[in-house]
């Protein structure tokens, strides 16, 4: 994408995010061609991980979520902390869900013992979730096994990037769970696999049956040193990305995890939500 036509996706689109407008997210090809008439793919839906905004109280999340037209949320333990009752829990769902908003996943909820592994899953539960996105220490993975077994909940495995002693990659994730319950998954995260040297569409590809979550996001640099910028100013290939999930009918949600700009984030959210909204054109975004 040229740098011409990327500042006209920012004007047209990342401006009317803020204002409201719904835009969608899924129907011309990578290169900007129109997809042909009944070329038919699965619609992409667009969520957000609330760590991004962790300054902020949840009734803030709530709010910014509508603001951005996005309404999935993938909740952090700062706005629906572990330490909840059953009751606490159904009341934040229910406020969330008044809100128009669904939640898809809560985490990344870190897992130490057999205790917390426990906990983990009957948090999930109390929240009616069908996934958990979290990280076991791999001697737990045999008990977090179980506890999906048990409870249907699913686990989504997220990797950290190079300086993560336990899942850098999806690929030392998936060689652990492999012969697994098929619920037990990934949570690709786009920004760290790009700073170990990966292309996040081919590790997509390759480990997509066990694909479960996607926190997407983009980095400055493909090393250690990478940090987040809005999506479509780093060396991520988004375009490259959307495209391989949609040959490849991902079915569930695109979590943007924006980590910059802490204590004002909404602006490169919005700007990162426009830009996928433009990368992946205008006929089949769900807003579902």
């Amino acid at each position: 994408m040229t740098i011409a036509s990327r500042r006209g996706f920012l004007q047209s689109l990342g401006a009317s995010v803020l204002a409201g407008t719904s835009l969608p997210l899924s129907s011309v090809l990578a290169n900007g061609t129109p997809r042909p008439a009944g070329d038919a793919f699965p619609s992409l839906h667009l969520g957000i991980a609330s760590y991004s905004l962790r300054a902020f109280t949840l009734d803030q999340v709530i709010e910014m979520a509508r603001r951005l037209r996005i309404n999935r949320l993938t909740l952090k333990d700062m706005h629906l902390p572990l330490t909840l009752s059953e009751n606490e829990i159904k009341r934040t769902l229910e406020k969330i869900r008044s809100a128009g908003l669904t939640l898809t996943s809560c985490g990344v909820v870190y897992m130490n013992s057999e205790e917390e592994v426990r906990r983990a899953f009957a948090y999930a539960r109390a929240a009616e979730l069908d996934m958990l996105v979290g990280v076991p220490t791999t001697s737990l993975l045999g008990k977090a096994e179980e506890l999906v077994k048990e409870t249907g909940i699913a686990l989504a495995i997220h990797n950290h990037g190079p300086n993560d002693d336990r899942y850098p990659s999806p690929e030392s994730a998936y060689r652990l769970i492999e012969g697994m319950d098929i619920r037990m998954g990934l949570c690709i995260d786009v920004g760290h696999t790009q700073r170990l040297g990966l292309d996040p569409a081919a590790e997509a590809e390759r480990f997509f049956d066990r694909l479960l979550d996607v926190h997407i996001k983009d980095v400055t640099s493909s090393d250690a040193s990478g940090s987040t910028v809005e999506i479509g100013r780093g060396v991520v290939n988004t375009p490259r990305l959307m495209a391989a999930l949609r040959r490849l009918r991902y079915p569930r949600t695109l979590h943007i995890e924006f980590e910059k700009d802490e204590k004002d984030p909404l602006p490169g959210i919005a700007e990162s939500a426009g830009y996928l909204r433009g990368v992946a054109g205008q006929a089949e975004y769900s807003e579902s």
